[in-house]
């Protein structure tokens, strides 16, 4: 049976945000290519040992790949490159510091007799990638798609785009930095999609209901009442994500900490 082009291994880093940990994952063959990491997420020595022990079997790992600069993704990054020897690639120093090389959109990778491609997927974070395998069609997600929930989202139009944009992509599957595969990729990006067009209907139902000078805490508490308090100042972002979307759209406005409805 022909070895798979990846392997994951979940980072032990478990979390509110980040559920059972992040995926880390290791592409190769064993071939001329070598092998590639994507997203070493913890420094524990468990981890990178098993991260570098996967990468010998499929050539030795040559190179370091970052969906994005959240801790959970580059944890182990500048010690596997202590290890190896292998450098950093990330879409930009500004979100990933510790880069050795900037991986603008469109960049390729070559491994396993396959073309890796990174497509800038700013809305998670703005610096944020998405990787493609184009011949075997798996989509290597990080936090853009989640196989546990929705995201957090900071960037709501180029987070709208970057999913519309993958609705044009032949992808026969999805590999989230959190949570189990995602295997039917379209419907899931159509869910995210009319998800977050759902989530703002219910944020102008409410503007509507509370008023003129609405705060971001207050629609939290309405529009999220079956979720734990807990999580309330993670949802906060997503509904200031929206409102700044509708403010570029001229359909609300702010004056300090209150959003009003443009009629």
């Amino acid at each position: 049976m022909e070895q798979s082009i990846y392997t994951t291994i979940l980072a032990p880093n478990p979390s509110l945000m980040s559920g059972p940990g992040t995926n880390t994952i290791i592409l190769g063959r064993n071939d001329q290519d070598g092998a590639l990491v994507i997203d070493p997420a913890d420094a524990n020595p468990a981890h990178l040992e098993a991260i570098v022990r996967e990468g010998e079997r499929r050539g030795g790992i040559r190179k370091i790949l970052i969906t994005h600069g959240h801790p959970d993704h580059v944890g182990g990054a500048v010690e596997l490159r202590e290890r190896l020897g292998a450098p950093i690639y990330a879409f930009n120093r500004r979100g990933v510091p510790i880069l050795d090389y900037e991986t603008p959109d469109g960049t390729v990778f070559h491994v396993g007799g396959d073309t890796l491609r990174a497509f800038h997927t700013p809305g998670h974070s703005f610096d944020h990638l998405c990787f493609l395998l184009e011949n075997a069609r798996i989509l290597f997600a990080g936090d853009h798609i989640s196989g546990i929930t929705t995201n957090v989202i900071g960037d709501l139009l180029g987070y709208l785009n970057a999913l519309k944009r993958l609705q044009s992509f032949e992808i026969a599957e999805i590999v989230p930095a959190h949570g189990p595969n995602v295997a039917d990729p379209q419907a899931k990006i159509a869910e995210y999609i009319a998800h977050r067009q759902l989530r703002e209907r219910q944020i102008l139902q409410v503007m509507e209901q509370l008023g003129p000078g609405a705060t971001i805490p207050h629609m939290v508490a309405q529009i999220y009442q079956d979720v734990d308090p807990k999580l309330h100042p993670v949802a906060a972002h997503s509904v200031e994500a929206h409102l700044l979307k509708l403010e570029k759209e001229g359909v609300v406005t702010r004056k300090g900490e209150g959003w009003t409805l443009v009629h």
